[in-house]
């Protein structure tokens, strides 16, 4: 299968590449810069110049192979608006360019946060408040799957770590206590985040792309839940820091959107989805990552 990667040069989709060319697929990446089009061939894909802000060069992609995967995304927490806006069109564009097609189209998004019990494939994301864009651009690729597009969501976890970092939203955690002096969690720091290695998160991409069934989702959770404070007390550890709660406005350097979901229990399961793709995580957990140490400055 030629394989359509946006983002191909990024934190996921550098590991998403190289699992598709190792399972016999081609590759053909979307470059914005001289430098991820380097990255690209670098890896063994085949380049097409272009961004987000180019729907051309997505309708192009999306012609040229048979199947797409969208991992792009500007991580701009000061202009998060601006980041899902980007989004909402380059979702938009695939739908219009793969309708009809037969063809796979898989998404990155987030895992939801469920009140007492972590959230399950068949909960749905919010599609209102803070994060709901991201959560209405799932549900528009979800339902592509009645024009025709074997559509599949694959619901990342808060953190997607590696050794040596980056770690997710833990890497802000680490940014907050360089810049306080503490390892802080919020309230009694009990509220659990779940997480995956990126290279078991990878795997489970390329599974979806292959076997998912249109209007699919997948969690690509290996953690179900660590909870904040033991996430706090192992960057402590490595950092030479002191543990302690401190209050979610140590945060606020992230923006008022971000802020307050360092409070929120937001357990995640991945068990329909290892019933369904075979997919076992191996890779180490965050913690382990954590107590690795060689975080990145």
């Amino acid at each position: 299968m030629r394989v359509f990667v946006t983002g191909a040069s990024g934190g996921i989709g550098s590991v998403v590449v190289p699992e598709l060319l190792a399972a016999g697929h081609e590759v053909l990446g979307l470059a914005r810069s001289d430098a991820s089009a380097w990255a690209i061939t670098a890896a063994g894909a085949a380049v097409l110049r272009g961004d987000l802000d180019d729907p051309d060069s997505l309708r192009a992609g999306a012609a040229e192979s048979d199947g797409a995967i969208h991992l792009a995304f500007t991580n701009d927490f000061t202009d998060f608006a601006n980041s899902v806006a980007a989004e909402t069109r380059a979702v938009e564009t695939f739908g219009a360019a793969l309708e009809g097609s037969g063809k796979a189209l898989v998404i990155a998004s987030g895992t939801p946060a469920v009140p007492g019990r972590p959230a399950t494939e068949h909960d749905p994301m919010p599609t209102d408040g803070p994060i709901g864009g991201r959560g209405r651009n799932a549900q528009t690729v979800l339902d592509l799957a009645t024009r025709d597009v074997r559509s599949a969501v694959v619901r990342l976890p808060r953190s997607v770590h590696a050794r040596g970092g980056p770690y997710g939203f833990a890497s802000l955690l680490i940014e907050a206590a360089r810049r306080t002096g503490v390892a802080g969690y919020v309230g009694d720091g009990t509220q659990r985040w779940p997480a995956v290695h990126r290279l078991d998160a990878a795997r489970l991409f390329r599974l979806a792309l292959e076997h998912a069934t249109p209007g699919t989702v997948v969690h690509a959770v290996a953690d179900e839940g660590d909870t904040m404070r033991a996430i706090a007390e192992a960057i402590g550890r490595q950092l030479g820091l002191p543990t302690a709660a401190v209050p979610a406005e140590t945060f606020g350097f992230l923006g008022g959107i971000f802020g307050g979901i360092f409070g929120v229990d937001q357990p995640a399961s991945s068990t329909l989805t290892r019933e369904r793709f075979g997919w076992q995580p191996t890779r180490p957990s965050l913690l382990d990552d954590l107590e690795a140490g060689n975080y990145p400055a």
